[in-house]
This record gives C-alpha cells, structure tokens and sequence, in this order.
C-alpha cells in the first residue's frame, strides 16, 4: 500500500522492509563496535579474577592486553568468516531468509556474552564476539543487497543509506546504554550484551510478514507471480509491468547461468573497473582513520578541561553527530548523487586530518587550541557520514547484476573485515611511532581516495545496471553482453528485421557461452 503522506515511490512496505531489516542487522553492527567501550576495566577486571581464581596468581599484564585485543579484534574474523557464508546462504534460503537465519547468530552471541560473568568463563565472552563478527558479516552484505533489490532506481541511494543510518544509530545506542548511569557499572555490563538478542527477536517476528525480493524470486526462483505480488507490495501500486520487464530482461540475461564465484568476478574482463572500484571503496572505509579518532577522543577533550567524569557524556555528541550526518546523507544523495559525497566527504577528511594534525601539535601553546581539536573530530564524522561511511554498500549493490552480486558483495566483505582487522592490529604501533603525526597518513589515504573517485567513478544515480555497465565499458576495454545484445536489436530495427530474430540473437548468445 502507497502512503498518501509518502514522497513518490516511497511505499509503506518499503519503509517498514527497510527499517526492520536494518535495526536486525546494520544497527547490531554498529551496536558491537561501541558497545565494548564502556566496559572495558570491569571486563579486564573479570578476566583477572578468573585466572586467578583458576591458577592461583594474578594474570600477567602483557597477558591481559592480549587477551583483551583477541576480544575486541575476533569480531572483525567473524565478520570475515560471516562474509564468506553469504553467497551459499544466499542462493539456498534469499535475502530476506538470510537476513532472518542470521538472528540465530545474534541471539546465540547475546547469550554466550551476557552469561559469561555468572558462568565465570571469559571464553564465552571471546565466542560470543566471533558469532557476533559472523553476524555482522552475513548482515553488511546480506542488508544491501535486499535493499537494492527492493528498491525502485530513483531512490535506491536513499534506502541503500539507511544500512550507513542504523549503524550510525546502533553506535550512539551502544555509547548511551554503556553510561554509567544505565548500564555501564560492574554489575551491569552483562546487560549490554544481552541487549543484543531484542532487536535479533524484533526482525525475527516481524520480517517474516514481507515479501522476498522480488528479482530473486524471478531471476533465480523463476516465481514470476509471486514476484509481481512482491513488486506491488513493496512499489505500493498495481502495475509493475515495467519493473518486471526489467528484472525479466536481466533474467534472460542469466538464463542457464550459474551464480558467479568471486574468482570468476575478478576474471570478468567487463566489471573488471567496477571490481576495483569497490575495493578500493571499500578500503577507504575502513583505512581512512575514524577509528584513529575515537582513541583520540577522550584525551583531547581531557586536554579541553572537560572534567572525567562529563567526557562520556561529551563523546555522546559524536555519536549524534554521525547519525545527524548519515540522515542527511539519505536525504541529499538522490539530489546531489554519490560521486560528490564520496569525493567531497573524503576530500573534507583529507583537509581536516591535517588540521588536527596541526592542532593536536600545538594544542599546549593556546587554551583555545583544544577547542579547534574537538571542532576537526566533530567535522572528520560528519565529512565522513555524509557519503564514505554508506555509498559504498550503495555501490556495490549497484555496479553488478544478479548472477554477480553475492560474489561481489563477498569481495567487499572480505576488503573491508581484513582493513578492519589491519587498522585494530597496526593503529597502535603507528600511533606509537608517529604520534599525532599519525593523521597525516590517513589524510594521505582519504586524499588518494578522493583521487582516485574522481578519474574513475561515474554518477549512479537513476541509472539502470545495463548503464552503469556502459559507463564503464570504455575504461574496461570489453563491452557487457547486455550491450552486445541491445546492439544486435537495434540493428535489427535498422534493418526492419522482425523481432523474433532479435530473440534468436539473445538465445545464440547464451548458447554460445558468451553471456
């Protein structure tokens, strides 16, 4: 049904589709990267009585710090693990079931965590975290995926954010519950994981009342009427004919074809920039520094004279302010397009990375200094919200057809969990080697970035898989069949040549292999 309330193409099912899809998966993710934060003494202080308790002396220091960076850094192997369980699970249960067998993850993660203190097993808490990595990884590729394929082409940049939007929501959540206030104490944190299993329980009641994604359902199920009812439920009206021809023109496209593997998508000559291009997106992502900024925070507003005791609550703003910046992002992008926000949000990194830089090196020179310090964080998460910490996801869902989209979404999975798991594992020893000079790498990394966007990237927005695919055809050197095809028909209409023949041309094309 159509909201009358609603901007065009914007149906109450897709609304409701997006929003529980997101708040199950995209919003767990980001709920797990702040959440362990608030925390971290009265789990380091767990772990201590543990092994005490087990061995008979106190842990050793360098120990605990290892015990403490396996915790925080297995997430990002789960993920890893997770991304690479999304294409078989995709082809066997579809979007929309892989999204809702991914809570069994979730809960089973909430459990083993919240239960690891009364249990007395740190190891719990270690396992849940790599189950909770698997979910993340199943969910940032699963998400888009649905969402892409659900959404009309005029506003698929604005429902993709929504994946950018609930992370963004899921991190100020995890900042809020970890106050101490609520439930950041010592008798408490069990409870901030276990929170983890409500929103897991909310998509698992609810998603299973809207439809599949309709070009799964017709280009993989070959289910034409249950993906014409999925098309109207999601579009809000009763002709879809147009929509169905086009996901039917992409099936056709991919009859007798299998689901491409990752390896036969980095051999495909014609997507072979659009490869790349995720990549490196995806790096970007994950390399240019934001969580160099949240190390940083607490000493730099400490060094603003903000007492201790109000710092958790002053970090509050950044969370608000990432969320405030993705919203926006959703609002503008069908406006603006997706080149200038990723261009302009990582070229705003680059420029204020060497502020800060500058700032952080004299900030014991003036009382002002600091102040300007907190004005780069606050401008480095916006500039970054605004377009690099969602359009990727975006792109990804955009650049490839549906045969190639699991494998495409595994190759960004596997970029952007490995860059998490770099920048956790080398942060620190780049830190410690440059000190606040460590920004300027970064700066180089967002600049390099927005370079490399601009020669290559072209403008996505209201354009179709084939277009896109055309736009990049001249820097792959290697023409998509889709054009090959759309060429032979209009030479037939030049011809006056009957339009069965244009058909036969389709089916000797797929015949022969070359599709």
């Amino acid at each position: 049904m159509c909201c009358p309330l609603l901007p065009q193409n914007w149906s109450c099912s897709l609304i409701v589709a997006s929003l529980l899809g997101a708040f199950g998966s995209s919003f767990l993710y980001g709920y797990n990267l702040s959440v362990v934060n608030a925390p971290t003494p009265y789990i380091k202080a767990f772990y201590n009585e543990t092994w005490e308790r087990r061995r008979g002396y106190p842990i050793d220091p360098d120990t605990l710090t290892l015990l403490w960076s396996v915790t925080v850094s297995i997430f990002a192997i789960g993920g890893l693990v997770g991304t690479f369980m999304v294409k078989p699970m995709g082809k066997l249960c579809g979007r929309k079931c892989t999204l809702l067998v991914n809570n069994i993850f979730a809960i089973t993660a909430a459990l083993l965590m919240a239960c690891s203190l009364q249990a007395g097993a740190f190891e719990m808490l270690i396992v849940g975290r790599f189950v909770m990595g698997v979910d993340g990884g199943i969910a940032l590729s699963a998400l888009p995926m649905y969402l892409s394929e659900i959404s009309p082409k005029e506003i698929r940049g604005s429902l993709g954010q929504v994946t950018a939007i609930f992370i963004c929501i899921g991190v100020f959540t995890g900042q809020l519950l970890g106050l101490p206030e609520l439930l950041g104490k010592e008798s408490t944190w069990p409870y901030l994981f276990g929170a983890i299993a409500i929103p897991a329980l909310v998509q698992l009641v609810s998603l299973p009342f809207l439809p599949e994604s309709p070009r799964y359902l017709l280009c993989e199920k070959h289910d034409q009427a249950a993906a014409e009812k999925a098309f109207r439920t999601f579009l809000g009206k009763e002709d879809v004919s147009r929509e169905v021809e086009e996901a039917l023109a992409e099936g056709r496209m991919q009859r007798n074809i299998h689901l491409v593997s990752a390896l036969e998508l980095l051999r495909t000559p014609f997507v072979r920039w659009q490869v790349i291009t995720v990549v490196v997106t995806m790096a970007c992502y994950q390399l240019c520094g934001l969580n160099a900024i949240w190390f940083y925070t607490n000493s730099i507003f400490g060094k603003a004279g903000i007492s201790p005791e109000r710092i958790p609550y002053i970090t509050l703003s950044t969370g608000g302010i990432e969320t405030l910046a993705a919203v926006l992002s959703g609002l503008v992008i069908e406006r603006l397009g997706r080149r200038p926000l990723l261009i302009g949000g990582f070229g705003l990194m680059t420029i204020f990375f060497g502020i800060l830089t500058v700032t952080l090196t004299l900030q014991d020179h003036a009382p002002w200094i600091p102040y300007l310090s907190i004005v780069c964080i606050l401008a480095i998460i916006a500039s970054f919200c605004s377009g690099p910490g969602g359009i990727p996801f975006v792109l990804t869902g955009e650049f490839f057809q549906q045969s190639q989209r699991p494998a495409a979404f595994i190759i960004a999975g596997t970029v952007n969990w490995l860059s998490n798991f770099a920048v956790g594992l080398l942060f620190p020893f780049i830190q410690k080697s440059l000190g606040t000079y460590c920004f300027l790498v970064f700066a180089a990394i967002c600049s390099a970035g927005a370079l490399y966007l601009y020669f290559v990237l072209p403008e996505t927005k209201n354009r179709t898989h084939t277009e896109i695919s055309q736009a990049f055809a001249k820097r792959n050197k290697a023409f998509p069949p889709a054009e090959k095809t759309d060429s032979a028909v209009t030479d037939d209409k030049a011809t006056n040549r009957p339009k069965a023949e244009a058909s036969s041309t389709l089916d000797n094309y797929i015949k022969s292999g070359i599709i």
